[in-house]
C-alpha cells in the first residue's frame, strides 16, 4: 500500500470518502474486520456498511463497535439482500456460515471429506429479502466504492439487486464463487462473470487461500498433497476496468478514478494504480489535485 501511503502523506486523499458496502457481515476470522485491517490506511474517511440475515451476528458486531475506539463509522443492518423484494427461504446450516437461501446439496456435497455436519440443514425459515438499490435510495447512499458478498451462493442475486449502483458507482467487487453446485440450482462463477462483464469489470484475481477451496473426494485416502483435490469455490476479485470502454463514463470523473488507483492498490494491484494515476496526469493534470507526475516518476 505504499501508493496510498504517499497520495495521504501529500494530501491527495483529503477530503475523499470511501465507501464499502458488506454483503454477509458476520465476524468469523480476523480478516473479516475490515476496518482494522488492510481498509485502517483510508481512516477516519472511511464508512463501512454491513448485512446479514441474522440480526443477533448484526447486533453483536454493532455493541463491538461501541466498545473500541475505532476510528471509522461502521453499523451492521438486519438485512437479507436478494435481487428483489420478496419472501424467501432461508436454509439455517448446522455449520453457520454454509447457510444460503439455496438449499445445500447434500447428495453431491456427500463426495467430498471434510465438511461433516456443516452443510446439514438444521431448520429453515421464511424471511423477507431487499435489494442494496432499494436500501440505499432510502437511507440516501449514492455511491458505493468497494462491494464484498459472501452469502453462499446467492451472491449473483445480491448483485442483481444493485443494478444502478453497478452501472453508476461501483469500483470493486470480491466475491464468493462457486464452480460447481454447492448449493441446488445456484448461479456458479461463470455466470457471474458472465453478468459483470458488460459493467467492464475486469477479473484481477481467484483466491484460493481457505484450505477448504479444494477437498478431496469421501470414497478415496490417496489424494494430492499440492492440489488436496477439486477445485469447488474461490473468492473472486473483480475490479473496473476503464480502459475496456472508450466511453467509458469513469474517464471524465477524475475523483473516482483517484478512489479507484486507491482501491486497486490496497486490494495489492500497486500496476493498476499507477496506470490510473498516469491517466489521470495526462488527462486531468491541468487540476493540481489530479496531477500525479511527481509520484508517478518513481515507478
Amino acid at each position: 500500500m505504499e501508493i496510498v501511503s504517499k497520495l495521504k502523506e501529500k494530501g491527495y486523499l483529503q477530503g475523499l470518502e470511501f465507501t464499502i458496502f458488506i454483503v454477509g457481515s458476520r465476524k468469523m476470522r480476523i480478516e473479516d474486520d475490515f476496518g482494522s485491517g488492510k481498509w485502517q490506511i483510508l481512516a477516519p474517511n472511511l464508512k463501512i456498511y454491513g448485512f446479514d440475515a441474522d440480526e443477533d451476528a448484526c447486533l453483536i458486531a454493532n455493541e463491538n463497535l461501541k466498545q473500541r475506539n475505532i476510528n471509522w463509522w461502521e453499523k451492521h443492518f438486519p438485512l437479507a439482500l436478494s435481487e428483489s423484494p420478496t419472501e424467501k427461504t432461508l436454509y439455517v446450516t448446522k455449520g453457520i456460515d454454509c447457510t444460503s437461501l439455496y438449499e445445500p446439496n447434500h447428495e453431491y456435497l456427500q463426495r467430498f471429506a471434510g465438511f461433516g455436519e456443516h452443510f446439514e440443514l438444521d431448520f429453515s425459515v421464511e424471511i423477507e429479502t431487499t435489494t442494496l438499490d432499494i436500501f440505499c435510495q432510502q437511507e440516501n447512499i449514492t455511491e458505493i466504492d468497494f462491494l464484498s458478498i459472501d452469502v453462499q451462493g446467492a451472491e449473483l442475486d445480491v448483485v442483481k439487486g444493485a443494478l444502478h449502483l453497478l452501472s453508476k458507482t461501483i469500483l470493486a467487487l470480491e466475491l464468493e464463487v462457486e464452480f460447481t453446485k454447492m448449493y441446488k440450482n445456484q448461479p456458479l462463477f461463470s455466470d457471474i462473470d458472465i453478468f459483470l462483464q458488460p459493467y467492464d469489470f475486469s477479473l484481477f484475481d481467484l483466491i484460493m487461500e481457505h484450505p477448504m477451496c479444494r477437498r478431496p473426494r469421501s470414497v478415496s485416502e490417496i489424494y494430492s498433497k499440492e492440489k488436496t483435490g477439486q477445485l469447488l469455490w474461490a473468492d473472486a476479485l473483480y475490479l473496473r476496468d476503464i480502459f475496456l470502454s472508450p466511453s467509458s463514463i469513469f474517464k471524465t470523473q477524475p475523483q473516482q478514478l483517484l478512489k479507484l488507483a486507491c482501491i486497486s492498490d490496497i486490494l495489492g494491484y500497486p500496476d493498476y494504480a499507477v496506470e490510473i494515476l498516469l491517466f489521470l496526469t495526462k488527462q486531468h493534470g491541468n487540476n493540481p489535485a489530479y496531477n500525479f507526475s511527481e509520484l508517478t516518476k518513481f515507478y
